[in-house]
């Protein structure tokens, strides 16, 4: 198989045995190209299928000396080109270790998470019960549901502790590269030589000797990222997902596989349990919860005597500046008592908005339909989509009138305001823009944890994982950043968003703040998060979702047609919505929808316009089998590219 979109394996000669090739990466001429393919089966025998007057082209190379996959894999792989609508080969390709990329191993980010320690320590009851029922039988699935602080992780580790000692292996997954190294150094002192990480910043080599690791059964307790799910351990006991409502499990190149679906299929086929956590859980898994498919276990208190902090609701309508009175305010009095304040913006640059004050022209992507972002320090006009760059223009050149400027704001127009605030104090930003340099984002995190840094301000990479014991406030400058996007999924990612960056306040004492700045106050969303109120918030949304025939009470599957051509394009996917229609009409299914085709919400990104359509259904073998031999039959336009995501994150 290669890791290309085609449904067919095929047969090249080999001198060697088949304990030589099988489970092996080789390199192998397809058409004029050499290529890496998978040896998925060898035979003393041609295939039956394969014609007599065909020519077979031997393998040139083998690359591994020993087996980078087994039967189990492969079998992964299958039901993940089935589910996702990809090749054989792109599944494969996704699992076994490789890529381009080649940085060295960054080094672990301080900030240990929920009061992590080097030793096993003493567990709550609720914690203890957690574990209990965790280890009460060899197979389950259970949700971790705990306020921020609440000693999850500890949870986590001593049910791994336990599945170790019974012979068994771990795969243990979080959502991105900075978890994971503040968890990797409790690890692999806990476990030592037993620990093995996987990550996409690993260099080949180092994960293909990571991955050796692992079948040699040296390893028995992988950590990792999303691709750590494909971890070749022979007797998984537990698999491991934190923060299970992050989007970042989801990839966003093919195969779009979910990391979720994943380690339930994989705890399915070993026989081992599943633990799911987090404090703002999916929508998914909290109907799960409710129906019982996932069993929950309670975390309900902070245990290194901090209490959930005290959230104040800001209006800012009408404001011109990012800090409102009572944010200005609440940053001063918390510098004079010697604590550290966290803000948080979802944001960067300094305007997202440069136009003409006299006739409203505004400064868009010349490749993306989107508004160009002003980056003061550069003095430039940036696409956050596409990277293209322009100079601030002087002129407009709709009116040629001089006044023009900026509206809104980002983190760099935020991180000036607060040096005039406070010009004493140290301020540090963290965002895309100022960690592009190697080692900025460890030592600016060192630095804050060490009392360093007084403000720390940035987008997202501040708001979840990290733990600091000297932060008594947060500042959320504007609530409402993604309250309003074009995407069903929009109320949860606010009220996830805003609840974990709230728990980064007070984590050790409970004297924490959070003052939530927003222009919607009344906005259910807002006063929710406010609240703390998760119950009510689950119960709305599954309400809302339940009427409108949304995830959990139906799966999507989303087809996007993208090419320089807008009436190209257009036709392509009207010609897929006819056969989708036309299909699905034969198979007689009830529980079906379709809707679309229709612009993106971003209609052109670079330079390739973007038509979508939804198909959403209780069911979906029938279109899994339906939609490959659907798209396969239709006439291809090489000029087009047809992505198709099962169970979408993002809608944009």
């Amino acid at each position: 198989m290669f890791n290309r979109p085609l449904d067919s394996a095929y047969t090249y000669l080999f001198d060697g045995s088949a304990e030589e090739a099988e489970g092996r990466r080789v390199i192998a001429t397809l058409g004029r190209q050499k290529l890496t393919g998978y040896v998925i089966e060898c035979s003393p025998e041609p295939p039956p299928s394969l014609k007599s007057d065909i020519t077979l082209k031997q393998i040139e190379r083998i690359v591994d000396p020993q087996p980078v996959f087994d039967s189990e894999l492969i079998g992964m792989a299958r039901w993940m080109a089935k589910s996702y609508i990809c090749s054989l080969g792109e599944a494969l390709s996704a699992m076994i270790p490789g890529g381009k990329r080649d940085k060295e191993l960054a080094p672990a980010l301080p900030g240990e998470d929920e009061g992590l320690r080097q030793e096993p320590i003493s567990l709550s009851d609720e914690q203890e019960h957690a574990v209990q029922q965790i280890l009460s039988a060899p197979r389950g699935q259970y949700y971790l549901y705990g306020i921020t602080g609440s000693g999850k992780t500890e949870v986590f580790l001593q049910a791994a502790e336990a599945t170790l000692k019974e012979g068994r292996g771990i795969i243990y997954l979080v959502p991105e590269i900075s978890l994971t190294h503040q968890v990797v150094q409790v690890i692999r002192s806990r476990f030592g030589e037993q620990s093995a990480v996987l990550h996409s910043s690993l260099t080949q080599s180092q994960r293909i000797a990571q991955w050796r690791r692992i079948l040699s059964g040296e390893a028995r307790l992988v950590i990792g990222a999303r691709s750590a799910i494909f971890a070749p351990l022979p007797d998984i006991g537990l698999i491991i997902l934190d923060e299970e409502h992050e989007s970042s499990y989801k990839s966003g190149t093919t195969p779009r596989y979910h990391a979720r679906q994943l380690a339930l299929y994989r705890g399915g086929v070993h026989g081992a349990r599943v633990v799911m956590g987090s404090a703002t859980p999916s929508v998914e898994a909290w109907h799960h919860m409710n129906k019982g498919t996932l069993r929950r276990l309670d975390l309900t208190r902070r245990l290194s005597g901090g209490a959930v902090p005290e959230i104040r609701v800001v209006n800012v309508k009408g404001s011109d500046s990012s800090l409102g009175s009572e944010l200005r305010e609440g940053i001063r009095a918390t510098l004079k008592e010697g604590k550290q304040v966290i803000l948080f913006l979802n944001r960067r640059g300094f305007g997202y908005f440069y136009h003409c004050r006299s006739c409203g022209a505004d400064f868009s992507c010349t490749r993306c339909s989107v508004s160009l972002t002003f980056h003061k320090s550069k003095q430039k006009l940036v696409c956050h989509h596409c990277g293209y760059q322009r100079p601030v223009p002087q002129v407009c050149p709709e009116c040629g009138s001089l006044e023009l400027g900026y509206s809104g704001f980002g983190t760099e127009k935020v991180a000036q305001d607060v040096e005039e605030l406070v010009p004493s104090a140290r301020v540090l930003r963290l965002d895309t823009d100022s960690t592009r340099k190697k080692g900025v984002l460890e030592k600016g995190i060192a630095d804050f944890r060490q009392g360093k840094i007084d403000i720390l301000l940035g987008t997202q990479m501040v708001a979840k994982g990290l733990n600091f014991p000297g932060v008594s406030l947060v500042g959320i400058i504007l609530a409402d950043s993604s309250l309003h996007l074009p995407d069903f999924r929009s109320y949860e990612k606010t009220f996830s968003l805003i609840t974990q960056v709230a728990g980064r306040a007070g984590r050790y004492s409970p004297d924490g703040r959070v003052i939530l700045q927003t222009l919607n106050p009344a906005h259910h969303i807002i006063r929710q998060a406010a609240g703390m109120d998760l119950e009510g918030f689950y119960r709305r949304e599954l309400d809302s979702r339940r009427e409108l025939g949304f995830p959990p009470f139906s799966r999507i599957i989303r087809i996007l047609v993208r090419g320089r051509e807008p009436g190209r394009v257009w036709e392509y996917a009207r010609r897929i919505h006819s056969g989708v229609q036309e299909t699905m009409e034969g198979l007689n299914l009830d529980s079906w929808e379709i809707l679309g085709p229709s612009e993106s919400p971003i209609p052109r990104l670079n330079n390739n316009y973007r038509v979508h359509m939804l198909i959403l259904s209780s069911r979906l073998g029938p279109l899994q089998q339906m939609l490959p031999r659907l798209l396969s039959s239709m006439k291809k336009d090489y000029s087009l590219y047809t992505e198709v995501d099962v169970d979408p994150q993002s809608m944009l």
